[in-house]
């Protein structure tokens, strides 16, 4: 491989949606961590930095998922360090993958956070020197912060748990143990019972509940131990009653069920297939032993939805009068929340084995399947050109990945090669070359008509470009005495446009060569350039025959089976090549249009003074 450029491959990615972050957060991961520790590039700071701000943008818990996948090993101690300082799950999945030499875990240890510290401590394949270095340091990570003395608060009464209620209950038996007596005491007089703890179902007040048991249990201390904790046991009865009697008044929320540790109530959970059959009129004679209470006795054609059936010209009474299979009927029950709702019926008819009577059906209900939540949101957040972008990177991936392999074998990198399959390797690198210009060029056509890509503004000559482009492709028109004819007077006019010169070069290569591949031997297109009026430059050239027979809407295209002409470079063909030329045109101002057998180019200009820009500075203000 001459050129690593798959981490500027990855950077180019742009993370316009949350699909393409992750992608670009799990494959900068990837590419990063298989740096060496002493590596240092511009492009190395960038893929940091980005990683970073990737971040911010990917929740914790799918960072920590990406990195938990079968990746390459971390063994890039920068990018350790930045994972470590990340959430706990994010740390945990980096320092658990990460793979360093001795030297250099003693070089980052020190600079971890304590709590990465503290993970990577679990593991149990470290060096004797990187676990004594740890111990060392653990000696301040452990210790406790020194005592401080706060200013006593005054905290408003809470809700009691359920360890408040188990100690009152305790410390009422222990006093009641101390003062027993055979006979019962009277009651202190001038203190009243308090009264039971009335909860209301909308809004409890727990402090006050708490307040009025804590007096209840100090005012009645009865002289039997068993009397007094069975007193206190019913009144932790009452409380949870009280409790479960105002849940189902809620709204189900997230917020924790104080105070005495009840669990949440969760809803049943719905059946999602049911078995069943049927009698010879339709009726379901036997059910799944857990619904059918529910549904014996339940006529299939009674509860068919009609706005959703599958066979237009019969509904299910006569498709069950005609022994048909049932496919994908629907009905929709009403009855216990268990069953209730819309199914879907799936059924064969079944008939006796010796007399061959029908005897009913034998089929399966099931819940319609519903788009899955997160498929809906990844499919409204992507755009068409996202997806297509997305696609092309998932397929550059293992294109680069051949073409490594394959130039690994011509190069003979790991030994010596035979000469045949160095010289299949070969053609294999260079078809995967040719398919990844493919890519490029559909990448870019792809950024170019939604707007995600900017051409480059400046300045350029278009009649330099044209001589010099001519000139460029005589080596291989010559032989087949074809070209293009350029204007006799077209090296003593300038004609300045506002482009960029490499995107020029690029849009004039892409047009002419094209066109040069389509012509016949012996055939010459005319090529001339103007000045019209609004400071516009139009090129005009003339069609090769091939193409002047095509139809406006076909010239454009990509007839199925069409491929790429030996000079054209493009492999899908004339059209798409003209289309991306279309589309760079477009971006940088212009257009590229067909009028009768011509193709005009027409690109903004510069007015001859604006050709040689002014440095005056305007003192008039």
């Amino acid at each position: 491989m001459h050129f690593d450029d798959r981490l500027a491959t990855v950077m180019r990615l742009p993370a316009s949606g949350d699909a393409l972050a992750r992608i670009q957060y799990r494959q900068l991961v990837d590419l990063l961590g298989r740096l060496p520790c002493d590596a240092q590039s511009d492009m190395l700071e960038a893929g940091l930095a980005r990683v970073e701000e990737l971040a911010a943008h990917i929740p914790a818990a799918d960072r920590a998922r990406l990195l938990r996948q079968p990746l390459q090993p971390i063994t890039n101690s920068r990018l350790l360090a930045i994972l470590a300082a990340d959430e706990p799950d994010v740390a945990t999945a980096a320092i658990t993958g990460a793979r360093l030499q001795q030297d250099e875990w003693l070089k980052l240890i020190p600079e971890l956070p304590v709590r990465a510290r503290g993970i990577l401590r679990h593991r149990r394949d470290l060096e004797p020197k990187v676990e004594a270095l740890l111990e060392r340091l653990g000696i301040r990570d452990r210790g406790l912060p020194p005592a401080t003395n706060p200013a006593p608060q005054e905290v408003e009464p809470s809700a009691p748990s359920l360890e408040d209620i188990l100690d009152l209950a305790d410390e009422s038996a222990l006093e009641a143990q101390a003062t027993a007596s055979p006979e019962p005491a009277a009651p202190t007089p001038g203190v009243q019972p308090a009264p039971t703890p009335s909860v209301s179902p909308i809004t409890p007040d727990h402090a006050a509940e708490w307040a009025r048991a804590a007096a209840a249990v100090q005012a009645e201390r009865p002289r039997n131990s068993e009397a007094g904790i069975g007193a206190i046991v019913r009144r932790i009865e009452e409380f949870r009653r009280a409790r479960q009697s105002h849940s189902t008044f809620e709204v189900a929320n997230d917020d924790p069920r104080l105070p005495l540790g009840d669990l949440a109530t969760t809803a049943p959970r719905l059946p999602v297939t049911v078995d069943f059959e049927t009698d010879q009129e339709g009726r379901i004679t036997w059910a799944d032993s857990a619904y059918a209470p529910s549904l014996v006795g339940l006529s299939l054609s009674a509860h068919e939805v009609t706005e959703r059936q599958t066979l237009p010209d019969q509904d299910m009474a006569t498709t069950i009068r005609h022994r048909l299979p049932l496919r994908a009927a629907h009905v929709r029950i009403a009855g216990a929340p268990r069953v209730a709702g819309e199914w879907q019926v799936d059924a064969i008819a079944s008939f006796d084995e010796q007399t061959g009577r029908f005897l009913g059906y034998l089929g399966r209900l099931r819940r319609p399947a519903r788009p899955r939540p997160h498929e809906a949101r990844s499919g409204g957040n992507l755009s068409e050109a996202d997806r297509m972008r997305q696609i092309l990177h998932e397929l550059r991936t293992p294109a680069n990945a051949i073409q490594v392999a394959a130039e690994i074998i011509q190069q003979q990198l790991y030994g010596p090669a035979p000469h045949e399959y160095r010289a299949l390797a070969a053609a294999i690198a260079g078809d995967c070359a040719h398919i990844l210009a493919g890519f490029e060029e559909l990448d870019r056509l792809v950024k170019l008509e939604s707007g995600a890509m900017q051409v480059e503004t400046g300045d350029c000559d278009i009649s330099e470009i044209l001589i010099q482009t001519v000139a460029r492709l005589r080596t291989w028109t010559d032989p087949r005495r074809s070209g293009f004819a350029l204007p006799v007077d077209i090296d003593l006019n300038t004609y300045p446009i506002q482009v960029d010169r490499i995107e020029a070069e690029r849009l004039v290569w892409r047009l002419l060569a094209a066109l040069a591949g389509s012509t016949a031997p012996d055939e010459i297109l005319e090529l001339a350039c103007s000045r019209e009026a609004g400071d516009c430059v139009v090129m005009r050239i003339a069609l090769p025959a091939a193409l002047a027979a095509r139809d406006n809407d076909d010239l454009f295209d990509t007839p199925p089976g069409e491929r790429g002409q030996t000079l054209s470079a493009g492999m899908f063909g004339l059209g798409f090549t003209l289309r991306l030329a279309a589309a760079e045109a477009v971006a940088v101002g212009g257009a590229l249009r067909r009028e009768g057998n011509d193709l005009h180019l027409t690109l903004p200009g510069l007015t001859a003074a604006a050709a040689s820009h002014s440095t005056a500075v305007n003192h008039s203000r």
